[in-house]
């Protein structure tokens, strides 16, 4: 089946606010555009507090995920695994595929396979993984939806566009999002319990400013005002036309 029949994007990222902050607005262009878009989690943030107990700042910040899905008419999804313990594994692979198979989406956004945090890279793989072999009748108990099968996949820009090592990484795809970012920003500021903790162990007290000095950086490339980055997976049997430059 033609991919771009399914116009059902998923988000599968490590933490609440890491889609608004690295893809945001490109799920509001698509959702705009008419797309069912869906944004999950593998963990619930429970570590992304100085102050909370695990179960409180995990409540409030699946929260905030599913008010900033809101925003977008998007559908939020969390998988449950832990801050700082997701793991490459054949549990949390079976949760990824069986998302997956519940979606169905032709389009799938993700974190960089090269990022400052092992969560990051961990979902990466496991949405790579995921995404090959969801669509295979026997990969899950969930019943295969139509439209199932080896979806566009995108990397997200690792956080200042640097990998672990401190070299930048060069986007395949630039996404021009000026129209989106209030919105974005918007989407973004729904996860308030995010400034304390970032400040604490971070060192970062401009949540909101670093993204928009990030976007400017990005739209200065294709002279715009704000865009997002992705490099694009165009590994057997993934899709190699650019699906993302033409939304």
């Amino acid at each position: 089946m033609n991919p771009l029949n399914n116009q059902t994007v998923l988000a599968l990222m490590a933490h609440p606010d890491d889609a608004e902050f690295l893809c945001a607005g490109t799920l509001i262009r698509l959702a705009d555009a008419g797309w069912q878009v869906h944004v999950a989690t593998l963990a619930p943030g429970d570590c992304g507090t100085m102050t909370e107990t695990p179960w409180a700042i995990a409540a409030t910040r699946t929260e905030e995920a599913r008010r900033a899905a809101a925003m977008i008419r998007a559908e939020y999804h969390c998988l449950d695994e832990r801050d700082g313990l997701i793991v490459y594994d054949k549990p949390t692979l079976r949760k990824c595929i069986d998302l997956l198979r519940r979606v169905a989406p032709s389009l799938l956004l993700t974190h960089a396979v090269s990022d400052y945090m092992v969560d990051h890279e961990m979902t990466s793989l496991l949405a790579r993984s995921a995404s090959f072999i969801y669509g295979a009748p026997n990969a899950s108990a969930f019943p295969l939806r139509e439209g199932s099968g080896v979806p566009y996949l995108y990397y997200c820009d690792p956080v200042e566009g640097l990998d672990p090592l401190g070299r930048p990484v060069e986007p395949t795809t630039l996404v021009d999002v000026s129209d989106q970012l209030a919105k974005k920003t918007e989407m973004l500021a729904c996860h308030a319990s995010q400034r304390e903790w970032l400040r604490a162990h971070h060192g970062t007290d401009e949540y909101l400013d670093a993204m928009h000095r990030w976007a400017a950086a990005r739209g200065q490339r294709i002279g715009t005002a704000a865009a997002e980055g992705f490099v694009q997976h165009r590994g057997h049997p993934y899709p190699k036309d650019d699906l993302l430059d033409s939304i």
